[in-house]
């Protein structure tokens, strides 16, 4: 990108960008995943939010040169969508089964079965960390970390039902119509990029706008259904023993959620970063602003940044803007604190 001090060198043609798509058979259907990179390097799994796939969820903070040069130097990507969620998902058959969360769960670990996988790193959004957290503690062994964005963990509140329950039926009726993307949006994405009369909505919500209008409606019914009836699982946390680290954005519906979450974690494996003038989607709207936890997280397993990769002052976390405790050893190593780090837009 240049030669200035301060630009990101990142080698694009040392690391597969190339996608292959894979549709795994499993005993509750079949699962679309993505996979990028060398499969012969540790695995990050993702998991999307509620209506979203790869495409519209994480392509924020996997095309960011920055977070580019750490997760593929050191990962290969599976990409796994919600049934029904992929790229060009046909209308799921009358046939197939109506999958819980826990079913959902269990899919993941035949994914891994399928690809020969062992330990994974996890990282998913909302409805996916929920599923993801799910799958950690049904399946310890198979868990290395936990990165959740905006993370549920308890059954819906009651407002988060009623609203669940009115896209429901506008999804049952209407399909994918402008009131169940504008409900969707709320829930993605802060007022400041949702605009208003005033300010236009940002590109990112303008494209999320679209990649909703592709979506199938009763394949979103379908997962919106499981996760509105899904149960507490508060009390499984304290099974956990792989380290986590949280993010939310401080305008997310589901921000007092992820503060409950970090709660009930053991203290000594868990970190969380509340991101200010922020919705739910941090990996959409201020991907930045994860790269220096990620980093900073994923050196205590021994996966660094390639050396001839800067980090960037574009980005709103400098090393000023960061809680100390952050650059602790214990953060760093075998032991992260929960930490309430406040980011804000400016640099």
């Amino acid at each position: 990108m240049g030669d200035s001090s301060d630009s990101v060198s990142v080698d694009m043609e040392t690391i597969s960008v190339a996608g292959k798509e894979h549709l795994v058979k499993t005993g509750r259907g079949y699962v679309s995943v993505a996979v990028f990179g060398d499969q012969d390097k540790p695995a990050l799994i993702t998991y999307p939010d509620l209506a979203l796939n790869y495409m519209s969820c994480f392509q924020g903070v996997f095309y960011c040169p920055e977070a580019f040069s750490l997760l593929l130097h050191n990962f290969c990507i599976y990409h796994i969508s919600p049934p029904g969620h992929e790229l060009g998902a046909a209308v799921m058959s009358l046939d197939d089964p109506v999958l819980s969360v826990d079913d959902l769960a269990d899919q993941i670990v035949e994914v891994l079965d399928y690809f020969r996988l062992g330990k994974v790193m996890c990282m998913g959004v909302t409805a996916g960390a929920y599923i993801l957290t799910l799958f950690a503690i049904k399946y310890t062994q198979r868990v290395m970390g936990l990165i959740l964005v905006s993370p549920l963990c308890k059954a819906p509140s009651w407002t988060e039902w009623l609203c669940n329950k009115v896209m429901t039926n506008l999804l049952y009726f209407c399909g994918m119509c402008t009131l169940v993307k504008e409900l969707l949006l709320l829930r993605y994405f802060s007022k400041e990029v949702r605009g208003s009369v005033e300010v236009p909505e940002s590109d990112v919500v303008q494209a999320c706008r679209r990649l909703l209008g592709e979506r199938q409606s009763p394949n979103v019914l379908r997962l919106l259904e499981a996760i509105n009836e899904r149960p507490d699982i508060t009390q499984g946390l304290r099974k956990l023993k792989c380290r986590s680290l949280i993010f939310v954005g401080e305008s997310s519906p589901f921000h007092s959620e992820a503060l409950h979450m970090t709660s009930k974690l053991d203290r000594r494996f868990s970190a969380l970063v509340e991101v200010q003038a922020c919705g739910s989607m941090v990996t959409e709207e201020q991907p930045d602003a994860m790269l220096i936890p990620l980093e900073y997280f994923l050196m205590g397993f021994g996966f660094y940044r390639p050396s001839q990769c800067n980090v960037s002052p574009r980005s709103p976390l400098s090393p000023t803007s960061i809680s100390p405790e952050l650059f602790s050893p214990e953060s760093m190593g075998l032991k992260l604190k929960p930490i309430k780090t406040r980011f804000s837009e400016e640099v």
